[in-house]
């Protein structure tokens, strides 16, 4: 029997995703446990799979749409159903129907970056007009909020657009081949001067932001999906998160000794960062109540230490989830790492990956970077800023010399972690990363 196939809620709380790629053509069958199609969320990419053995009779939404969770993808059924009348079988299933609404809210998802900006463009001249769109219900015009903005810096009108979206929703794909054709328009020649009524004032053509502020040259480039998420919950965090901070500087001249002789025997190359994870790890043990996120419920107190990693990758910054830190070895660190490094920069994170832990980690020391700040990454309840490691003076044994030191700074969600314990927390980190042979523990 055909049924339809809806966007599914594939982080929690989500109200939309983008449907990113279809694994499966028209009429291909599937089997359960099969991957069907690609959903992309802020994010993270997540392929999903088919509940029962079917048929995809018909896409309802195409690669790149953004689509609100519980609308309809697709039409599937079972073999007999190739041949069916599928406009009889959709609007049975109350699509394309007066019963129901176009299957889903899309829009064109913006690209991650783009191109210069264009020139402004003249308005698209009688001589090579654009059809007028499908007319709407209740005379309304549908388009897209990116397609409406694109328009407004072109100076064209969504009136002269015709819409090859659902319902004659106008699409980005549609204004831009307008604004191709204005631009031909324009280089064919000037466009003709329209005719002023009597009594009637010219009024100067409108032209895009860029163009209306003389001197002020600049391009603007449309945020990406992750930048708009990053922003959105790194404001939440700093508007409704009470955070403290405190700093300490590590000795870590063991700690790189370390490091180099154990680079020397694993298979896997490890970085100071890797160790820092480590210790992290070593300090959540031995200060448990450290290892908490807090709820409106209550304090949650976890027993695996899982802890974040910030990872400036080539789509933006997210921030996997290692898991067990606290049984790990520095080599099985370094590996999965690497692992959230590749993956990041393919865009295959899971949003599984991205979930839960109750601190994370972030290194700017690699940037030359002596200290800084971060922000706690909801619903964490604290997120460690690591700098450089410079050779300084130090006292030792009452004598001056040169060592090399790294500077800490710890954020804290004070509703969760109070002052005293985020620095027990802290002295047993700093311990751990100064007497690095409990990182091998």
């Amino acid at each position: 029997m055909a049924t339809l196939l809806r966007m599914p809620e594939v982080a929690a709380g989500a109200t939309e995703a983008v449907l990113s790629d279809w694994l499966v053509a028209e009429n291909a069958s599937f089997t359960t446990g099969q991957p069907i199609v690609v959903i992309e969320t802020d994010k993270a990419v997540v392929e999903m799979e088919a509940e029962t053995d079917a048929v995809l009779l018909r896409r309802l939404v195409e690669g790149g749409t953004r689509v609100e969770v519980g609308s309809p993808m697709a039409l599937i059924g079972d073999e007999s159903e190739k041949d069916s009348d599928l406009d009889r079988l959709l609007a049975e299933l109350g699509i394309g129907s007066p019963r129901e609404e176009p299957p889903a809210v899309r829009r064109e998802v913006p690209p991650v970056q783009s191109a210069a900006p264009a020139p402004p463009v003249a308005p698209v001249p009688s001589a090579a007009p654009v059809a007028p769109p499908v007319a709407q219900k209740g005379g309304r015009l549908f388009i897209t909020p990116i397609a409406r903005r694109i328009l407004r810096d072109a100076g064209l009108r969504a009136e002269d657009v015709q819409g090859t979206g659902p319902n004659g929703r106008i699409l980005r794909r549609d204004v831009e081949r307008a604004v191709a054709m204005s631009r031909e328009a324009t280089a064919s020649g000037p466009a003709p001067e329209p005719a002023v009524a009597k009594g009637e004032s010219a009024r100067p053509p409108r032209t895009s932001r860029a163009a209306a502020a003389p001197g002020s040259d600049f391009e603007e480039i449309p945020h990406s999906r992750l930048r708009r998420a990053v922003a959105g919950r790194l404001t939440e965090s700093k508007q409704t998160i009470p955070h403290f901070y405190l700093r300490r500087n590590a000795r870590i001249d063991a700690l790189l000794a370390l490091r180099s002789q154990l680079n020397d025997v694993s298979p896997h190359r490890i970085s100071v960062n890797d160790l820092v994870l480590r210790a992290v790890a070593i300090a959540h043990v031995e200060v448990p109540d450290a290892n908490v996120i807090w709820t409106e419920e209550g304090m949650r107190r976890f027993e695996s230490v899982d802890i974040g990693v910030a990872i400036a990758s080539e789509r933006g910054l997210v921030t996997p989830v290692l898991r067990g830190v606290q049984n790990a070895a520095p080599s099985a660190v370094a590996r999965q790492v690497g692992a959230y490094v590749r993956q990041a920069n393919e865009g295959k994170l899971l949003q599984s990956d991205l979930e839960g832990g109750s601190i994370s980690v972030t290194n700017l020391g690699m940037f030359g970077v002596d200290e800084f700040s971060a922000i706690i990454n909801p619903p964490q309840s604290a997120i460690l800023a690591v700098g450089a490691g410079k050779a300084v003076p130090v006292v030792a044994d009452g004598a001056i010399e040169v060592g090399t030191v790294m500077s800490l700074v710890l954020s804290v969600d004070h509703r969760a972690i109070d002052g005293a314990l985020a620095a027990r927390w802290m002295a047993a980190l700093v311990t751990s990363i100064e007497e690095p042979l409990r990182l091998l523990a």
